[in-house]
């Protein structure tokens, strides 16, 4: 069956984790022994774009993913060790975004991917995909959206970005932003002023705002200002997970009333259910609970509860955060790479899903959203 994955910041990954992602998993997970390298631990690593092939992804969103650094923020938040720290001029959050960009522009020049503009791209990708015999040679659609909006200077460059192929923003990541708060610095840090110019400017763009990461009040606050279309790209639910990176029934409930959709997140931290304290450093997560602790009848609850929240299965989908949650050492048991999210159909059908639903949960809830959305 196709995957539509809702979130997977790529570029962090080739960029800032010096990854080859254009070559098979086997190569990417590879002890590399060139001198000077980073040692990071690519033997986790979930996708790569032979990968994605392999498991079916027709389309992700894929994400932009930089910050100003701010005094007070979390920069102790990343999986590997390494902290989330942020650009110490706004310039540099600025172009180190657009290098992002440049990496997605040259996998399109090559033909690895396409670049979703519109929603005829979307339907025609899509197609190409559903009508394919061998999914070997096709370019993967990427939607390209933003993951935290320090990198727009001013609300007005909104509409650069958007030129430059930008169609989701989400105000902030880790931390407080130049727009909102968000995970890390509590619940009830709400938005800053540029926020509400930045919304008209969204709009007039006709730009999606994706609602992940932000406090419970600027999430509110941002969902009674904003008119335009609302999703949560990697946002589990807070219900059977407590903790501030998860959302309340009620923010969840606002999204689907918007016609928006939930993407649910492969991020065992988000799905352990004793939960977590977010605004507190972020240690080694098996010195908490063991891998197998967290699985995909986890992963399932969530998916269900927006499904139950909602009365039917229009509005869940797959959010993975794919190798931004941590990779294989972060993902529920069963998942080693992204071929394994298909795994989640069989799920779903023992607990009573009719294949229409399991359709829209893996692709169809994120096909038609962009679809109507992408213009």
């Amino acid at each position: 069956m196709l995957i539509f994955d809702g979130d997977y910041p790529m570029a962090h990954g080739a960029i800032r984790l010096n990854r080859d992602l254009t070559l098979s998993i086997e190569q990417v997970r590879q002890k590399d022994d060139i001198e000077g390298l980073d040692d990071s631990p690519d033997e986790g690593t979930m996708a790569s774009l032979p990968e994605l092939r392999r498991a079916e992804v027709a389309a992700a969103l894929v994400k932009v993913v930089r910050r100003i650094h701010r005094r007070g923020n979390p920069l102790n938040v990343h999986r590997r060790g390494h902290p989330l720290e942020g650009y110490r001029g706004p310039e540099a959050a600025y172009a180190a975004a657009q290098g992002d960009l440049a990496y997605y522009r040259i996998l399109e020049a090559k033909g690895e991917i396409r670049i979703l503009r519109t929603g005829g791209d979307l339907s025609e990708n899509m197609q190409l995909w559903q009508e394919a015999e061998s999914t070997e040679e096709l370019a993967i659609g990427f939607v390209l959206g933003m993951e935290g909006a320090d990198p727009i200077l001013w609300p007005e460059q909104v509409h650069e970005w958007k030129q430059d192929g930008i169609r989701v923003v989400s105000l902030t990541h880790y931390g407080a932003s130049t727009y909102a708060h968000g995970t890390g610095t509590g619940t009830e840090g709400g938005l800053f002023p540029p926020a509400k110019t930045l919304f008209r400017e969204m709009e007039s763009a006709a730009m999606i705002l994706d609602v992940t990461h932000l406090s419970d009040a600027s999430a509110r606050q941002s969902l009674d200002l904003f008119s335009g279309p609302v999703l949560a790209s990697h946002q589990n639910c807070r219900a059977l997970v407590p903790g501030e990176r998860q959302f309340p029934d009620d923010i969840l409930r606002r999204i689907i009333d918007r016609d928006g959709v939930i993407g649910a997140s492969m991020d065992t931290w988000m799905l352990y259910p004793p939960g977590m304290d977010w605004s507190s450093k972020i240690g080694n997560r098996r010195d908490v609970f063991p891998r197998e602790a967290v699985t995909l009848e986890d992963l399932a609850n969530h998916i269900d509860h927006v499904c139950q929240l909602s009365g039917g299965s229009k509005h869940a989908a797959i959010g993975g955060d794919t190798d931004g949650q941590g990779g294989r050492d972060g993902a529920p048991f069963e998942i080693d790479t992204v071929a394994d999210y298909q795994k989640l159909m069989d799920v779903l059908e023992r607990r009573g899903y009719t294949v229409d639903d399991i359709e829209n949960i893996m692709y169809r809830n994120w096909h038609k959203f962009y679809e109507r959305w992408l213009g």
